[in-house]
């Protein structure tokens, strides 16, 4: 993440002394340090959550754990729901992360809407859980690398997916004005996901992986009206993703105007991730980092399949 000197002031005081020289960190000591740490230096996300747990091979009844047993739809695929049933190996991710020298981990929440998890049939019962678990097992690995390090605070990000819906483009291409979802829709599931970050130990909020602006803004929504239920505010990130080379979001827009529609949020900082890869990405992200008045963040995925199906890109 870049450092660029950021538009707004803290919005909690500065951290006593003590706190910055090593007694516990609380979220409140973590957010009033975070703004002089990306004036300092670049920061460092994790990586990915879905293939580290992928390469456990778990079958169908590890992710159903005793819990979900009799479960009536499919549950294997469902990463998210390994928060619940296969939480050591969530932990060991994080950890794995926070070892490798991470500043910020996100949860393993990214389809923990219950728009996505409507797939499994685990929608609306577990949704508001699985984020709480996925934030307190984040939580509890980034204080355990906090202790080993008391000078350097460690991020939770709660990450909340685009969902598999999209409220800007029709799913019937015979009937232009057809939704697959609506915007109250859309900005409760962002609500109730949001609210089980917060509860389960997130400093900040990651609304990711963006290919809809339509769907961002109802996150957006949703995370402004959790905000003012609970009478506090955590930073925000908004991440977009570019799905082609002429350097537009699945929903039509350029760098520029998917700033310009989200950048009365105030996020306290904003990129792009996934798409096509590190150099394709880069230039957008030059764009964005000219119009852009604070932070940006990348992080790119291994960009486009090659001719037999592998990767050329290294970690």
């Amino acid at each position: 993440m870049t450092n660029r000197t950021l538009s707004s002031p803290p919005l909690v005081a500065e951290p006593a002394p003590a706190e910055r020289s090593g007694a516990a960190w609380t979220r409140s000591s973590r957010r009033a340090r975070l703004d002089g740490l990306l004036a300092e230096r670049i920061l460092v996300l994790d990586g990915a959550m879905g293939t580290m747990l992928q390469a456990h091979r778990f079958d169908e009844a590890a992710y159903r754990g005793a819990r979900f047993r009799d479960h009536p739809r499919d549950l294997k695929g469902d990463n998210d729901l390994l928060s619940l049933t296969q939480p050591d190996a969530v932990r060991a991710v994080h950890t794995g992360y926070l070892d490798a020298g991470a500043d910020i981990i996100s949860t393993n929440s990214f389809t923990s809407t219950r728009i996505a998890q409507a797939d499994y049939g685990l929608e609306p019962a577990v949704v508001r859980e699985l984020n709480v678990a996925s934030a307190r097992l984040a939580r509890e690995a980034a204080d355990g690398a906090e202790r080993a390090q008391p000078e350097r605070p460690r991020f939770v990000a709660g990450a909340l997916g685009p969902t598999n819906r999209t409220a800007s483009i029709s799913p019937d291409v015979g009937d232009p004005a057809a939704r697959g979802v609506t915007w109250p829709e859309l900005a409760e599931a962002y609500r109730e996901a949001a609210a089980g970050l917060v509860e389960g130990g997130a400093d900040i909020l990651l609304i990711e992986t963006i290919f809809d602006t339509l769907n961002a803004k109802a996150a957006i929504f949703g995370v402004e009206s959790l905000f003012d239920e609970l009478g506090e505010r955590l930073p925000v990130i908004i991440s977009g993703t570019i799905v082609d080379a002429s350097g537009r979001t699945l929903s039509g827009q350029t760098v520029e105007a998917f700033w310009h529609s989200i950048r009365h949020a105030d996020p306290l900082i904003v990129g792009l991730n996934c798409a096509l890869g590190p150099r394709q990405l880069r230039e957008h992200l030059d764009v964005l980092s000219r119009v852009a008045d604070r932070p940006v963040s990348a992080y790119p995925n291994a960009g486009l399949p090659n001719e037999l199906g592998g990767y050329d890109e290294t970690p």
